[in-house]
């Protein structure tokens, strides 16, 4: 903190369910990283930085993401001076890949140039409160925790926090499950190594669940019927089940809470005590929808317009059903400019009620095309 005692808020977007602040570096910025507790060191993914910063590295290390693939390198960093507003981290060192393996600026349509995970949380205590995008942070002893908060314990290893929560499945089995906290993930609840028929539901969904650094995790999409957190029962929930999972051997872990679900409290991390506190927020109660479209998608931008390209088409999806190509780029949205709108407020439209429909005019072959896309919930 720059003041001792200080109390500091700080500003972040939501960018398709990520946490994005700006920082500098050396002095250097701003620069966008995303929050993201699933990391333990802090990675520059965007490598423009290299030689606009004239990052030397000292090492290098082998960095093994989830899921079955290759081993990547990346270079440790010379110590860095890290400043957000009221907050200076100074000699943090940072893992810097020579190549984009995550792709997070096509994901999130503006540039996101790392992420930034343990050096952020660990001496401090960071209250994220979702409803007015904001971070407040300080000493753990100086934080005004929340009123009738739910304290949950919670363990750090290998630079990243884990807590045990009961999770009862569609068949109504219920398994006390070591889950790793993390922030950079979309999803709700990741349930590893269980993608089975006896606790999946009936209608389960193939789907990509999210990039890591060997590339998509596919497997199943699929609702379970309750994650109990304290005094908290948050029910009809979204689960990810990833087909093949596998995490480096040091670690032992049941699955993982992602934002989607923490984005139903507003939360505290204390890292330095060992515990997170919950409270319900506005969106505590809300039944949450996944995509209708059965479509994938990203961004590239031109100056300050983007354009939005599919990438994926599930069969029998809606999107498959309008005949919608891999390739094609979105222009129009019924009356909306798609050039002028976020990923996020696509993805808001597309997850807003079964059956809705929409006239879209997309670019294929240079040529303009109308489809009437209509919305089928998939989970």
């Amino acid at each position: 903190m720059k003041e001792p005692g200080s109390v500091e808020t700080i500003r972040f977007d939501l960018v398709r369910n990520l946490i994005v602040v700006q920082l500098k570096i050396n002095g250097h910025g701003p620069y966008n990283f995303a929050l993201d507790t699933g990391v333990g060191y802090m990675l520059i993914t965007e490598p423009s930085l290299v030689d606009s910063l004239h990052i030397i590295s000292q090492r290098t290390i082998k960095i093994q993401g989830v899921g079955e693939g290759t081993t990547y390198e990346a270079h440790i960093t010379g110590p860095l001076n890290i400043e957000m507003p009221g907050l200076i981290c100074n000699d943090i060192s940072a893992a810097l890949f020579t190549k984009d393996q995550f792709g997070l600026s096509a994901y999130a349509g503006r540039t996101i140039h790392g992420l930034l995970g343990y050096e952020f949380f660990s001496q401090l205590a960071v209250k994220i409160d979702f409803e007015d995008s904001s971070l407040v942070v300080s000493a753990p002893k100086n934080m005004r925790y929340y009123r009738r908060a739910v304290k949950l314990p919670i363990t750090i290893e290998d630079r990243k926090p884990y807590l045990t929560a009961n999770v009862t499945f569609a068949n109504g089995t219920t398994k006390q499950s070591k889950l790793l906290i993390d922030l950079g993930a979309g999803h709700f609840i990741s349930i590893e190594n269980l993608a089975n028929d006896e606790i999946l539901q009936p209608n389960r969904i193939s789907a990509d669940l999210g990039v890591g650094i060997n590339g998509t995790l596919s497997g199943y999409l699929s609702r379970i019927k309750a994650v109990e957190l304290g005094k908290y029962n948050v029910k009809d929930i979204i689960a990810a089940f990833p087909n093949n999972f596998s995490v480096p051997p040091s670690v032992s872990r049941d699955g993982s809470l992602g934002i989607g679900l923490l984005k139903k409290f507003k939360v505290i991390f204390d890292y330095p005590n060992n515990a997170i506190y919950i409270k319900p927020g506005v969106a505590y109660r809300k039944h949450d929808e996944h995509d209708m479209s059965g479509m994938t998608y990203y961004g590239i931008m031109d100056n300050d317009l983007i354009h939005v390209v599919i990438d994926k088409v599930e069969p029998g999806s809606a999107a498959s059903k309008a005949g919608i190509k891999k390739g094609d780029e979105l222009e129009i949205i019924d009356t909306s400019l798609v050039g002028n709108m976020s990923l996020q407020q696509i993805d808001d439209l597309f997850q807003s009620r079964d059956g809705r429909s929409f006239l879209l005019i997309i670019v294929r072959d240079k040529k303009y095309v109308a489809v009437r896309l209509t919305l089928k919930r998939r989970v």
